[in-house]
């Protein structure tokens, strides 16, 4: 595990609190804009913060996320730009940060190039849903070389057998998807998600955070109840969305992030 986010988790866990983790899609209305969002979220406490590298046909994303893709890509986004900006915010916060997106745009010019080039800017590790663990052992190898994590996602349709094999390659947290689908916001989540929950943590000592679907402060606050941790990325995303200034958009990401923040945090 990365030495920021094992620092993080384990402070966390010895307080007794839960982890409230946001996505936010970088490049959504400019890296300029992503860095003074990450700065705000750092400042606000969050353990860590995922950013998503925007990719032209995001397979496992709903329409907010596909929207803020789109956005991020037309402003002219790309992986080298974002591990620019990771470089610029380690000169003023120390938050864990993970890159979240499909395999497609770390295989240019070769995924070496960009763990190692991740790792140097101050990346913490890697989210890949379309990476399978069956074909990520060359991955996961330089990404422990470099000690960044390689974070897998379970569903509610793993098998037994794919929870082993996603327990033993993890590092970092495991991520539970809630739903089966696409991300966006839900009016309910899964009843059975405490159950679920421990079926991973019978065969994984790693952190289990919950994400896909979470779409208020209140269901935060329910999810964390039954999980180690929460990820929140679709109702963030959707603050950003529309004509509004970047001010106002900052103020409502800080105002929605700030909320579920308290509601995981509280014990």
């Amino acid at each position: 595990m990365s030495a920021r986010l094992a620092s993080r988790f384990l402070k966390e866990r010895a307080a007794g609190r839960k982890l409230f983790v946001p996505f936010l899609t970088a490049g959504d209305r400019g890296l300029s804009f992503t860095r003074r969002a990450v700065l705000r979220l750092a400042g606000l406490g969050v353990d860590a913060i995922e950013l998503g590298v925007p990719f032209s046909d995001p397979l496992a994303d709903g329409k907010a996320i596909q929207a803020s893709s789109q956005r991020a890509l037309q402003r002219g986004t790309t992986l080298t730009g974002i591990l620019k900006l990771i470089k610029q915010l380690r000169r003023d916060t120390n938050v864990p940060l993970l890159l979240m997106g499909y395999l497609n745009p770390f295989l240019h010019p070769t995924p070496l190039h960009n763990i190692a080039a991740a790792a140097r800017a101050g990346a913490d590790g890697f989210i890949v849903p379309d990476l399978p663990p069956e074909e990520a052992h060359d991955w996961i190898r330089q990404c422990r070389a470099w000690d960044v994590d390689t974070i897998f996602l379970a569903t509610p349709t793993s098998t037994p057998q794919r929870l082993q094999a996603i327990a033993r390659l993890s590092t970092g947290y495991i991520y539970y998807v809630s739903v089966t689908g696409t991300t966006g916001t839900r009016q309910h989540l899964p009843t059975d998600l405490q159950a679920a929950v421990g079926r991973i943590r019978q065969v994984s000592p790693l952190p289990v955070l919950v994400g896909f679907g979470i779409s208020n402060p209140e269901q935060a606050g329910r999810t964390a109840r039954a999980a180690d941790g929460v990820i929140v990325g679709s109702a963030l995303v959707k603050t950003l969305a529309g004509r509004v200034t970047d001010a106002q958009a900052l103020g409502k990401l800080s105002k929605l992030a700030g909320a579920m923040l308290k509601a995981v945090k509280k014990r």
